[in-house]
């Protein structure tokens, strides 16, 4: 492995690249320290103290992460990329709804650029309303566990005027940008996808507190045995994540002037998991909904507030709650089988196979291999959605055994990101040096 990432790093091309990745990275992580005008950095970092506030994150623990952590210091790149993600499945699902996205969808890459633009231009005006909630929750003092409240010594925000108010907004949306052109970049540019070796980045950047925080406040013994248990799921991720179906097809033979095409053998794979992380990230946003609606409708004030209010906030806002799990697992499992239906049209894999003569051996083109297609399809998104559902518990079952916080670095969506992620990546660097000879990273 050592060797392979020499020899990477000793050609030419894709070392530039390498570097180029590295440097938006870090680029990326030091905005994640630098605080946004109009914010009281210091008390910030007194909220954040132990004592200080609720530093868990609460329903605003999946922005956090995706953040590395910026969220919680009010910096410039608070936001993180999650606008961005929001913005991309809003198109996405679009298509199912709105017929000129699934136009623009077939044209290729004139109309892949076109929802490209349209996805920047969502991810922008997600910007600006998740800035505007970002610091009223900072003033009210919802954001930290009611630390840092407007009128309170330590106010996160000292001075509330419009134009202070208006200046943080701008900053905290132009961040939002500014990382989505920084992603658009390492794609163009560098090696893997950038959006989401960004994600990769800010998971990996929570990996030392949260380790460092089950050392300190668990000891050694737990904290070995968090690890041992880490390496055993890491390892069962990547072994899920590898697993697909494969369905042969073969193409007839045709005669093309005096040439001979098709003939060919080949399959479609079909995943245990094609649906990736998106469930998971469905049913946290989700969730979130009802307890961000509570706490307004709570305001604080916990003795005048509506039952319904109260019952949210009890039981729909902790993670070891079992409603909540029942709940979020119920959700994945549903969000599994939406999303892999709208991605996956078994009717227009049919049709494409017929029409450039491939079928599958032993099933008739046409519906009939559009039918098996969805027997087989539905069979395997099963155990893929049982499979998302218990990796997400991974973190909430920790917080009950071991009272650790919902940043368990070995479960939920910080896994399976960064398991996908990184297949993904050392695989186009593997495919890189495969094409000069090379060995690669992968045996």
């Amino acid at each position: 492995m050592l060797s392979a990432i020499g020899r990477a790093f000793r050609t030419p091309d894709l070392r530039r690249k390498l570097l180029f990745t590295l440097g938006i990275i870090a680029i990326f992580r030091l905005g994640a320290f630098i605080p946004s005008p109009g914010i009281n950095y210091t008390n910030v970092q007194a909220c954040l103290a132990p004592g200080g506030g609720d530093t868990s994150g609460g329903i605003y623990q999946l922005v956090n992460l995706f953040s590395g952590g910026a969220l919680l210091q009010v910096s410039i790149f608070a936001l993180g990329i999650m606008p961005y993600i929001t913005a991309s499945i809003i198109i996405q699902l679009l298509r199912v709804v709105i017929p000129r996205f699934q136009e623009l969808h077939l044209e290729g890459g004139q109309g892949q650029s076109k929802l490209t633009q349209y996805t920047r231009y969502l991810t922008i005006a997600l910007g600006l309303l998740n800035a505007t909630t970002l610091v009223s929750l900072a003033r009210s003092g919802n954001l930290l566990g009611g630390c840092g409240a407007d009128g309170s010594p330590g106010a996160i925000v000292p001075d509330s005027s419009i134009v202070a108010t208006i200046l943080i907004i701008i900053t905290l949306t132009a961040g939002t940008g500014l990382i989505m052109w920084m992603g658009e970049l390492v794609t163009e540019k560098g090696v893997g996808n950038g959006m989401s070796l960004l994600i990769f980045t800010s998971i990996v950047a929570q990996f030392p507190v949260s380790l460092g925080q089950i050392w300190t406040t668990k000891g050694p013994g737990t904290f070995f045995m968090v690890i041992a248990l880490g390496i055993i799921v890491v390892a069962l991720v990547v072994f899920v994540e590898q697993s697909q179906r494969r369905i042969p097809v073969q193409y007839a033979k045709r005669m093309i002037g005096r040439r001979t095409v098709g003939g060919t053998n080949t399959y479609i794979p079909i995943k245990v998991n094609m649906a990736g992380v998106v469930p998971v990230i469905f049913a946290s946003s989700l969730l979130y909904l009802p307890s961000l609606i509570a706490q307004f409708a709570i305001n604080g004030n916990a003795a005048n507030a509506p039952a319904w209010a109260v019952w949210i906030n009890d039981n729909l806002t902790k993670g070891d709650h079992p409603i909540y799990m029942v709940m979020y697992f119920l959700m994945i499992v549903f969000f599994t089988y939406f999303y892999v239906a709208i991605t996956f049209n078994p009717e227009e894999v049919s049709d494409n196979m017929k029409k450039y003569g491939g079928f599958i051996p032993g099933i008739r083109a046409g519906k009939p291999t559009a039918d098996y297609l969805q027997y087989v399809l539905s069979r395997i998104t099963l155990p893929g959605a049982l499979y998302l559902g218990l990796v997400a518990l991974i973190p909430l079952i920790a917080l009950v055994l071991i009272n650790a916080n919902q940043n368990f670095p070995f479960g939920g969506t910080s896994l399976l990101i960064m398991v996908g992620v990184g297949l993904e990546t050392v695989k186009q660097i593997d495919a890189q040096l495969q094409q000069r000879h090379y060995e690669g990273l992968l045996r």
